[in-house]
């Protein structure tokens, strides 16, 4: 029989061995088939969390499509090599990431900035006057001290359900001497937010003055500091509520308590000491808003500083009123500003200008200032923009003695370029001109070539 089977044309033999199977038989071979059929899927959906586990290890998120027919039939490596491959590299992960003794996740970020720059005469020996000096020699030179390294942390849930977060930076430009490159802290925060509500304490700029003007060559010290820009970073402890008075439309008021950076009068006068060095200071801001669509929006916000300053006995007031306003009416604009006026202002940081107050017979005399500054961007080009800015500082002549500041204007402009999407390459073009009361005006002008690395 078996012989016989043998010469039959295999049709025939296949169809006779089929025959020759009994009912329980198959339904066991198909039942087998099921089993192994299913035992395979569970394979594949494994492979698949492994994959995703990997990838979350890595701290990217998965989206690991179906495997196609022959990603299924491919050979697998066994489990035990796969979770060893997986090790690995959870350690390679750990050895590069930035890690915090609270297992906090902390994020380093930054400015590698390279400056090369070229000075006029009257610039003082400074990289990047802020007044221009006596008539003297032009400067040129580059540096790295402008270079900014931040840490960025995010804490657990805080009570209340609010969530935690803040910054440090920091830059070598400590100290005016071109080759003192000590490192020195810029500004550091901790905040708590919630829903609508938050609270910060830390060292910032102003509260009532929080816009920058943009620039890649001053970078030290706020942009258009003593021309407008009161920047000076203080300590200050800030609340903030946000109000939505409809989808588009809110109010975001803040109001803190900060330290002010007492400086003495200036020089000059006829007073004589220095103040008393740090004291309380009361700031707030009111900040309007609209969005008009999901690229176009205004905001406009008035703000004001009360402070005391205390000198030989004499109590000086220092306050003001600011407003300040973002506005791009299409895409590629953006106009961006900020105004004040008031008195004893120099401790908020005009850029060294010391003219906060003169004492006369035991009469204090506050110096009336007012100035702003107003940029205008344009986005030209994905990779183009474009900064046109102004700005100055206006002391009251009656207030001054001959010899003092009596203006400081600056103009000028800058372009960024993307080599790179964290990659800028930067020109620009500044004229300082500085009113001296009696003594006519001295002249800086200022060329600055950046090359900037973000990350």
């Amino acid at each position: 029989m078996t012989r016989a089977l043998r010469l039959l044309p295999a049709p025939l033999l296949l169809t006779v061995l089929l025959h020759a199977q009994t009912s329980p038989e198959l339904t066991r071979i198909l039942q087998r088939l099921d089993q192994l059929e299913a035992q395979n899927q569970e394979l594949l959906e494994e492979i698949r969390s492994l994959r995703g586990e990997l990838a979350a290890v890595q701290g990217a998120t998965p989206a690991t499509p179906p495997p196609t027919t022959e990603q299924a039939q491919a050979p697998t490596a066994p489990v035990e090599q796969r979770l060893d491959i997986a090790e690995h590299r959870i350690e390679e992960q750990a050895q590069s990431k930035v890690e915090s003794s609270q297992k906090l996740p902390i994020r380093l970020t930054g400015m590698a900035l390279f400056n090369s720059f070229l000075d006029s005469h009257q610039s003082g020996g400074s990289d990047y006057p802020t007044f221009a000096f006596a008539p003297g020699p032009g400067h040129a030179g580059a540096t790295v001290r402008q270079t900014i390294l931040g840490l960025e942390f995010r804490g657990p849930q805080a009570i209340w359900g609010g969530t935690v977060h803040g910054s440090v930076y920091m830059d070598f430009a400590s100290g005016s001497a071109p080759l003192s490159q000590t490192m020195r802290l810029r500004t550091g925060s901790i905040e708590i937010d919630w829903a609508s509500r938050s609270v910060l304490a830390g060292v910032e700029k102003p509260i009532f003055n929080p816009r920058e003007p943009s620039s890649l060559a001053q970078v030290a010290v706020s942009p258009l500091a003593g021309a407008g820009n009161l920047w000076l970073w203080v300590p200050q402890v800030k609340f903030q509520q946000d109000f939505s008075l409809s989808s588009q439309t809110g109010l975001r008021a803040a109001t803190g308590v900060m330290e002010t950076r007492e400086v003495g009068p200036y020089p000059g006068g006829q007073a004589t000491g220095n103040p008393e060095a740090f004291r309380p200071g009361w700031e707030g801001r009111f900040e309007f808003y609209h969005k008009f669509d999901d690229e176009r929006r205004l905001e406009i916000a008035p703000g004001f500083h009360a402070s005391t300053t205390h000198f030989a006995g004499v109590s000086i007031p220092s306050d003001l009123f600011s407003l300040d306003w973002f506005f791009n009416p299409v895409r590629p604009l953006e106009l961006t500003g900020f105004y004040y006026q008031g008195q004893n202002v120099a401790m908020l940081g005009t850029g060294g200008i010391r003219q906060g107050f003169d004492v006369d017979a035991g009469q204090a005399e506050p110096v009336h200032s007012r100035g702003g500054w107003a940029q205008l961007t344009v986005h030209a080009l994905p990779r183009l923009d474009f900064h046109l800015f102004s700005g100055q500082q206006d002391d009251r002549n009656s207030d001054l003695v001959s010899g003092s500041i009596a203006k400081n204007l600056i103009y000028g402009g800058n372009l960024y370029f993307r080599v790179a999407p964290n990659v800028l390459v930067g020109w620009e073009t500044t004229q300082l001109r500085t009113v001296y009361l009696g003594q006519g005006t001295r002249i800086n002008n200022h060329y600055d070539l950046a090359l900037a690395y973000l990350f």
